[in-house]
């Protein structure tokens, strides 16, 4: 992991800190203490239905580029990211792996790395687009904060487009190596997400929801008795501070926004932390079944390299024949 990676994990591990420091110390002990087994089922089903609907989606986006993408792969390569963003610092270490490793096996390793891109953009646009039609909802104190939390994030996507496209057509004479790889990005927008808008944009928008489902059924758990109406949008600015790659394992800035947003909404900071921290262990039960990906895939490997190689090919046996002296 590369130096700016440590410091973003150091910096989210800053803002947990001085926000387990601001509340008593029984905040976070309570919020686990209310995770039991049914709960944790109920993480791994949501967990299930979340994971395929984002695999479908990268799956409908590297086939649009051209790559090679079997669904079943693309849900374990998922499951194993998002299991892996859940335990590393950052919370994008999973994807950066995801992308690697899928343009290893499909023998294009930019393309495999601007589709894993792609699909990740297109999930955070809707996020974002989601998160600034919601806060409206939310009572004027939140506007502030809320409102700059959309604003940060949509001018980074749109400081991204705006120079890449300046610089596209700034080197469009000299067509330099920079130029070719963002000409090849362009090219694969338009194929991977411009033509398939409509699949990619109900996929987002079903694995959102199965999110906000989960942060509300924690809010339930922690006893938070507001109507779902006023819980989504609080989930929504929360799923939205937890995308930032500045957290540890999505730990750190969600705690402080959630604390924020329902102090505004009238429910509590404390309250908002014991929902995060639920939330919290509810995502990373949610995200186990990656770390079973790895063994499978060694097992089958296994398996592959030791299996005897069959004696008789197309019904011709190949066996070596004793020798009788007879020619």
């Amino acid at each position: 992991m590369n130096r700016s990676a440590w410091l973003r994990a150091l910096a989210g591990a800053a803002v947990l800190a001085a926000v387990a420091a601001w509340f008593p110390s029984g905040t976070f002990a309570g919020a686990l203490a209310l995770v039991d087994g049914p709960a944790l089922l109920a993480a791994l089903a949501a967990g299930a239905g979340t994971t395929v609907l984002s695999a479908a989606r990268w799956w409908v986006v590297a086939r649009g580029v051209g790559l090679r993408l079997p669904f079943a792969r693309a849900v374990g390569d998922y499951y194993r990211a998002v299991f892996l963003n859940a335990v590393l610092p950052a919370g994008v270490l999973g994807d950066a792996h995801r992308a690697v490793s899928h343009g290893r096996y499909a023998g294009d390793l930019w393309r495999g790395v601007r589709a894993v891109v792609l699909e990740r953009v297109a999930g955070q646009l809707v996020l974002m687009t989601a998160a600034a039609g919601l806060l409206f909802a939310l009572p004027t104190a939140l506007f502030g904060p809320g409102l700059r939390a959309v604003g940060v994030s949509a001018g980074l996507v749109a400081a991204v487009v705006l120079t890449g496209a300046a610089v596209l057509f700034l080197g469009r004479t000299r067509r330099p190596r920079w130029w070719r790889a963002l000409r090849d990005t362009a090219a694969d927008t338009r194929a991977g997400l411009v033509a398939n808008a409509a699949p990619v944009l109900a996929l987002s928008v079903a694995a959102l929801t199965g999110h906000v489902a989960l942060f509300v059924y924690a809010a339930s758990l922690a006893g938070t008795d507001a109507p779902v109406v006023q819980v989504v949008p609080l989930a929504v600015l929360s799923l939205l501070a937890m995308s930032v790659p500045v957290n540890v394992g999505g730990w750190g800035p969600r705690e402080a926004v959630t604390a924020l947003a329902f102090a505004a909404a009238g429910l509590g900071s404390q309250t908002g932390v014991t929902v995060s921290v639920v939330y919290g262990v509810l995502a990373l039960a949610a995200a186990l079944p990656g770390a079973v990906v790895p063994l499978v895939r060694w097992a089958q490997a296994w398996r592959t390299r030791t299996r005897p190689v069959s004696t008789v090919v197309s019904g011709v046996d190949q066996r070596p024949r004793e020798r009788t002296g007879v020619r």
